[in-house]
């Protein structure tokens, strides 16, 4: 008989340390992805900064601001070789709960509407549409539009 065993998922503060490995999964993730020194500013004034970790590999990230009674989430990001296998839930739902913590009692945040997955995960989590913003994002062709969504944390 085998034993199966299943990997140690981990979320933790990100630390300067973390840097390279985040960066490298946001190149690899996106389009028009964020830079390394963007990444250092959330750092630097103290974002709500997290990084996921499989057996003690970064396998994903969330960044969160949190003025007073709300947050945004500003970016959420899983490596290509760890999605589907619900690691992205699960981060998403640890940041909600460091924002309730905080004192948010409302999570907002952006995301392309041609990002299915992403708008299925924050759908299936209880986000809802409650607006867009137009030509927010670069695009091969042009820009592309927002979806803003909301959760209302603590109802």
């Amino acid at each position: 008989m085998a034993a199966i065993l299943k990997p140690a998922v981990e979320i933790r503060a990100m630390t300067r340390g973390d840097l390279d490995a985040v960066n490298e999964i946001e190149q690899r993730s996106y389009p028009y992805p964020w830079t390394r020194g963007i990444f250092q500013d959330c750092l630097r004034v103290k974002y709500g900064c997290h990084v996921l970790e499989v057996d003690t590999a970064i396998a994903g990230y969330g960044i969160v601001s949190q003025p007073i009674d709300e947050a945004h989430l500003l970016n959420l990001c899983v490596h290509p070789d760890y999605r589907r296998g619900g690691l992205a839930a699960l981060l998403l739902d640890f940041l909600m709960r460091e924002a309730s913590l905080g004192g948010a009692d409302r999570m907002f945040l952006e995301v392309r509407p041609s990002n299915k997955a992403a708008v299925a995960l924050y759908r299936g989590s209880g986000f809802r549409i409650i607006g867009r913003r137009p030509g927010y994002y670069p695009a091969k062709e042009g820009r592309e539009d927002a979806v803003v969504m909301v959760m209302h944390i603590n109802s």
